[in-house]
């Protein structure tokens, strides 16, 4: 058996799970452009008639609400989170990989742990942090938060993105008397640049997907597109084109991002994985 006739199976299998992993999304959207009736049928009726009405209502065709004001708040948070998560986790990282501390694996799990807290148990204490400070439904107790939240994770993927970075060139800076501020941006981030793509790509997908914080701590200034989409899920009538339509497009911004990343982001997240 050839080198090629022993990868097929796996090739076939990867398709497989391609589509498995595509169809729910595809069904949303389709869903979609479904009326709420024909949406709410079981079993669904593929074959209904096409319309644009969900999305009409989700621009606010009947209700008059604006999904803008959403939507730039997650934009907002997660444009500003990230920014933060890698002005703070680069020279970090830098420092446990480059230049690495004494036990530095120490550090790197004490950064993870704090991922190993239910998001539950923090509600109360951040809530009342947050309203003791008057930062309730305010986007910059959000965009901090978010940076909290993600720059443990940030700072473990870029300590192994930056280890791969040849030390030679770093003593070439150092002779030509590059400050450190100077080696992190003309030397080490050229280099590095697949990972920190990937690692904003990650930052920004948690972010933008975030609901429970962004649920407790909001409410009508800063609310984020996650709670606008909540707010089509009601006790009372149809609502699930609504919910998919919405969902299709908070979705979008992901999606682009990824898209437009994604040579980056296989760069990235293979560094290291082959010597």
């Amino acid at each position: 058996m050839t080198t090629k006739q022993a990868w097929r199976p796996w090739g076939v299998l990867a398709w497989f799970a391609g589509i498995l992993f595509v169809l729910p999304v595809l069904w949303m959207v389709l869903t979609s452009l479904h009326s709420e009736s024909d949406a709410a049928t079981n079993p669904p009726s593929i074959a209904a008639k096409l319309t644009f009405q969900g999305y009409a209502e989700f621009f606010g065709a009947t209700t008059g609400v604006s999904p803008w004001p959403p939507l730039l708040n997650s934009a907002s948070a997660s444009i500003g989170s990230t920014v933060l998560v890698l002005l703070l986790s680069v020279p970090a990282a830098y420092a446990l990989s480059i230049k690495p501390v004494r036990k530095w694996s120490d550090v790197l799990f004490f950064f993870l742990s704090t991922k190993m807290l239910p998001v539950v148990a923090g509600i109360l204490p951040i809530y009342l942090v947050a309203q003791y400070t008057g930062m309730l439904d305010n986007i910059w107790f959000l965009i901090l938060l978010y940076t909290s939240m993600n720059l443990p994770i940030a700072v473990w993927l870029m300590r192994s993105f930056l280890a791969e970075v040849p030390k030679e060139m770093l003593e070439a800076a150092a002779i030509d008397g590059a400050s450190l501020v100077t080696t992190l941006r003309k030397v080490v981030a050229p280099v590095a640049m697949p990972g920190i793509a990937a690692t904003s790509l990650i930052c920004f997908i948690f972010s933008w997907n975030e609901l429970l914080f962004a649920r407790v701590l909001t409410g009508v200034v800063a609310g984020t597109a996650p709670v606008f989409l909540t707010s089509f899920v009601t006790s009372q009538g149809l609502f699930l084109a609504k919910v998919c339509a919405a969902a299709t497009v908070i979705s979008l911004p992901v999606l682009v991002a990824g898209f437009t990343a994604q040579d980056k982001l296989v760069q990235g997240l293979s560094l290291g994985a082959v010597k």
